[in-house]
C-alpha cells in the first residue's frame, strides 16, 4: 500500500501546489486593483492514524490566508472624493438593487471595503470604481448634528445654501487718543472735539441731549469733526450686500476737566452720503462710547454697540451689533490720529452653490460654497472589526461580516482618513513572482514522485510476468 499511498500524497501535494499558484496568479491580476487584500496560502499536513513507530508524513492540503489587516501604500491621485483609511477600518458601502437616478433603490445591507475611488455620479451618490455606494450619516448644516444614528447611503446634490442676515460685526481698531480731523489744530485746545456749534441739526447722542443725526446741509461740518472707522459689507435675510461706513468723532475730553471725567466718542453710520438739506445723511448709534485713562473701553459694558436701524440703498439694516470683546477697541497715542482698524468682520453672507467636495483627516465631507462658506454636510462611517481578516470576500474589494470577524465597531479609533488619495493593493509582484518559482518547483517535485511511484509499479508487475 506504501507505493499507492505515495500517488495518493503525490496527487494532494499538486493539487495543493495547484491552489497556491491560482491564489498568486489573482493577486498578480490584481496588483494594480485599488484597495484590493491579497491572499496567501498556507498549508496543512493530513496525517493518518497509526502506531507511533508507524506514523507517516501524510498528505497535504491548502487553505487561503486573508490579509485584510495589511495596508497597501496611500497613492495620492488629487480627486477631493477620492479617501484613503490610513490604519484599521472599513469604509461602510451598499449595492444598488433596482432603479435609477433618484429613485434609485439599494440593498439596505452594510458591506465594507478599503476601495476608496469615490465619486460624484449624475444623482449625487458617491459611488467607488466596483459600483459600492459610500454610506455614512448626514449633519445638519444649521447646528453641525448628526442626523439619525444608522449609516445611510451619502446622496450630495449642488443645492442652493441659505443667506445669513449680519447679526454681527467684529470691530477691533485702536481709536487715537487726539484725532487728527480737517479742523483740528493742536494750538487750539478742544479744536479735535465734534462741536454742535454751526450744525443745523445737533449731531451729538441723544445720551448727551442730541437729536442723533446728521443732515445733509451738515455734512461738510460734520466730515470735518470726524475720523473714518472703516467700512464692511452687511447682508440682509435675502443675502443683498450692502456696504455700512463708520466714521468717529470725539465729543468729550477728560483732560478738560468738569463737567467731563472721561473721554467720550460717537460713533456714526453712513445712510445716505449724498443727502441734501434736512435729509439724514448719517445716524448716531445713540451710545456714549467712553475711555478711562489707560485707553480702556468703559462703556458700553461688555463693549457691543448696537447700530441703528436705517435703509441704505433701498436695503434695511438691522438688528447688527458692533462687537470688540471687551478689548478689541482701545484709545492709545497714536501720531497718525486716525483710527488703525485691526479687524472688521462679519457673520452674514449671500447664498451660494456648492464648488467642491473634500474629506477630512476625521472623517468629515466638507463642502466650499460659492459664497465662501465652508460647512461639514456629512460624516463617513468607518467599521472596524476584531478579526478582519475573518470577513467574507466579496467581488469588487467588499466584504461582509460574519459570526467569526464579530460585528463592526463604528468609528475611526487611532485611525485617520486622508482625503485626495486612494490605497493600493496589497500585493508585491517580486514577492509573488518568488512564491510562483517555488510553487513551480514544488508541483514538479511531486510529479517527479508519481513517475517514481509509477517506475516502481512497473517492476512488480514485471516480477509476476
Amino acid at each position: 500500500m506504501g507505493v499507492f499511498s505515495a500517488l495518493t500524497t503525490a496527487v494532494s501535494g499538486m493539487t495543493a501546489q495547484s491552489y497556491a499558484l491560482e491564489n498568486i496568479s489573482g493577486n498578480i491580476a490584481n496588483s494594480r486593483t485599488a484597495g484590493y487584500k491579497r491572499v496567501d496560502t498556507s498549508f496543512a499536513d493530513l496525517v493518518p492514524d497509526a502506531a507511533l513507530n508507524r506514523q507517516i508524513a501524510g498528505s497535504v492540503a491548502a487553505y487561503s490566508r486573508a490579509t485584510n489587516s495589511i495596508q497597501g501604500d496611500l497613492n495620492p491621485t488629487r480627486i477631493d472624493t477620492n479617501v484613503a483609511i490610513n490604519g484599521d477600518g472599513f469604509f461602510v458601502v451598499d449595492q444598488r438593487s433596482s432603479g435609477v437616478g433618484a429613485n434609485t433603490q439599494f440593498a439596505n445591507k452594510n458591506l465594507y471595503t478599503r476601495r476608496g475611488d469615490f465619486d460624484f455620479d449624475a444623482n449625487g451618490y458617491l459611488v467607488n470604481g466596483a459600483g459600492y455606494y459610500l454610506k455614512g450619516l448626514k449633519i445638519d448644516q444649521v447646528t453641525g448634528q448628526l442626523i439619525g444614528t444608522q449609516p445611510d447611503v451619502l446622496r450630495i446634490t449642488k443645492e442652493q445654501f441659505p443667506a445669513k442676515a449680519t447679526t454681527s460685526i467684529e470691530y477691533r481698531a485702536n481709536i487715537p487718543a487726539y484725532p487728527k480731523t480737517n479742523k483740528a489744530d493742536s494750538t487750539v485746545p478742544g479744536s479735535e472735539l465734534l462741536s454742535p456749534a454751526g450744525f443745523t441739526s445737533n449731531p451729538l447722542s441723544t445720551t448727551q441731549g442730541g437729536a442723533g443725526v446728521v443732515i445733509g446741509s451738515d455734512m461738510t461740518s460734520f466730515l470735518s469733526q470726524s475720523i473714518p472707522g472703516g467700512s464692511v459689507t452687511v447682508y440682509d435675510t435675502l443675502g443683498k450686500a450692502t456696504s455700512v461706513e463708520l466714521r468717529w468723532a470725539k465729543t468729550t475730553n477728560a483732560s478738560a476737566g468738569p463737567p467731563a471725567t472721561t473721554d467720550t466718542w460717537n460713533l456714526f453710520v453712513a445712510e445716505n452720503t449724498g443727502a441734501a438739506g434736512a435729509a439724514v445723511a448719517y445716524r448716531n448709534a445713540n451710545t456714549s462710547i467712553t475711555f478711562d485713562a489707560t485707553g480702556q473701553m468703559t462703556n458700553p459694558a461688555g463693549g457691543n454697540i448696537a447700530l441703528p436701524t436705517m435703509t441704505i440703498g433701498g436695503t434695511t439694516v438691522t438688528g447688527i451689533n458692533l462687537t470688540t470683546g471687551g478689548n478689541g477697541l482701545t484709545q492709545n497715542g497714536d501720531v497718525s490720529g486716525q483710527i488703525d482698524a485691526r479687524s472688521i468682520r462679519q457673520d452674514g453672507y449671500t447664498a451660494g452653490t456648492l464648488d467642491r467636495v473634500s474629506v477630512s483627516a476625521e472623517g468629515q465631507v466638507i463642502g466650499t460654497f460659492s459664497n465662501g462658506q465652508v460647512v461639514a454636510l456629512a460624516q463617513l462611517s468607518v467599521a472596524r472589526f476584531n478579526a478582519d481578516n475573518s470577513l467574507k470576500r466579496l467581488d469588487g474589494g467588499a466584504f461582509e461580516e460574519t459570526i467569526e470577524s464579530g460585528p463592526p465597531i463604528i468609528g475611526l479609533g487611532t485611525s485617520q482618513l486622508v482625503g485626495g488619495s486612494v490605497e493600493q493593493s496589497n500585493t508585491d509582484i517580486a514577492d509573488e513572482f518568488s512564491k510562483m518559482i517555488v510553487t513551480q518547483q514544488a508541483y514538479s517535485a511531486n510529479t517527479k514522485v508519481i513517475t517514481t511511484a509509477q517506475e516502481m509499479l512497473t517492476s512488480v508487475f514485471n516480477i509476476i510476468r
